[in-house]
């Protein structure tokens, strides 16, 4: 009796290595809102899906919902360094500090599309040409269409922006809307309904596609469609937890990333921005005010003095704008 359980204990030891090789690998991913979010559906599920079905018994991406992790954006590129999550979607204009280079992705009047530039900024991670990426393995990256601008109150011309104190996504923005005489404060996208409603703001920037996600739609029934510039978002991994995956692991989030993922989340982003456009302008109830061919030129020209101020801060910034149209001249070309 001694010899067989001694026997059985011996197989039971035998067997846990490969019992613990067969579980999957999980990647913990930290999200700020909820599965439901239009951000979730078309930037970061069509990853985690492809991911998980292809590495069905490999690797797991496991979602952390609505901030269960952190809910405060800013903090999202530093839980990923630290290794307290494995994955995470970045604003990097809420970390200027890490991504500063990424404010030439924030120029306005620069891209003919989301498509483009997304193109381009998934192009410029790749060669390691932006500040902060370097650390992590970027799964992918994407820039909005352009954001507009969202009110309780109405805003017929660019002159009425005067005075007017709007939540900006970033920097850039915040110096289009100085110069046409606002008051730009820089809010996190989740911030900016509550803001409002305490009467700290009296509008907010916000492409189409994200208007009723946030709240802002709910609050605010007068758009501006002042054709600000698209906000870069990218999903990262932490470098070493990539590096530390066995090679079939790794190339399947490879496979899944890049331009793959750029081009399915510009997709879904056109499609929603469309759809809720053509909502908004059916709405009595909404004011949709487009910008007269006068006022656009004229705002063009406070978008090229943006963009020239940018660049005549460092000769980095230069050289970053350069590579940029280089690249938009390259993919313009192809087409």
């Amino acid at each position: 009796m001694l010899k067989a359980l001694l026997r059985c204990a011996l197989l039971s030891f035998a067997l846990l290595p490969s019992m613990a090789a067969a579980a999957p690998i999980e990647l913990k991913f930290s999200f700020f809102t909820s599965d439901r979010s239009n951000i979730y559906q078309d930037e970061i599920k069509p990853f985690v899906d492809a991911v998980n079905d292809e590495g069905k018994g490999l690797i797991e991406v496991k979602m952390y919902f609505s901030g269960a992790i952190s809910a405060v954006q800013a903090q999202q590129p530093q839980l990923v360094a630290d290794d307290t999550a494995d994955m995470a979607l970045v604003v990097p204009a809420q970390s200027p500090d890490r991504f500063g280079d990424s404010g030439v992705m924030e120029m306005p009047g620069m891209f003919r599309d989301a498509g483009e530039a997304s193109l381009v900024f998934t192009r410029l991670i790749e060669a390691g040409a932006l500040q902060g990426y370097a650390d992590f393995f970027v799964i992918g990256a994407c820039v909005s269409g352009p954001e507009s601008i969202h009110s309780r109150i109405p805003i017929a011309v660019v002159e009425d922006l005067k005075g007017l104190t709007i939540r900006t996504n970033n920097k850039t923005e915040g110096a289009v809307l100085q110069k046409l005489g606002a008051i730009p404060v820089l809010l996190a996208i989740n911030q900016a309904t509550d803001a409002i409603n305490r009467d700290k703001i009296d509008a907010a920037t916000f492409p189409p596609w994200l208007l009723f996600e946030f709240g802002i739609g709910r609050v605010a029934n007068n758009h501006f469609m002042l054709p600000l510039g698209g906000v870069p978002t990218a999903l990262i991994m932490n470098r070493g937890k990539f590096a530390s995956l066995p090679p079939a692991a790794q190339a399947i989030i490879r496979k899944y990333s890049g331009q793959w993922l750029a081009e399915r989340c510009v997709a879904a982003m056109n499609t929603q921005d469309a759809e809720i456009l053509e909502q908004m302008r059916a709405d009595p109830k909404r004011k949709v005010v487009e910008l007269s061919p006068t006022e656009l030129e004229s705002t063009q020209r406070v978008f090229a003095s943006v963009v020239q101020d940018w660049a005549a801060m460092s000769p980095h910034n230069r050289e970053l704008l350069t590579l940029v149209r280089s690249e938009i001249k390259t993919l313009r070309s192809s087409n």
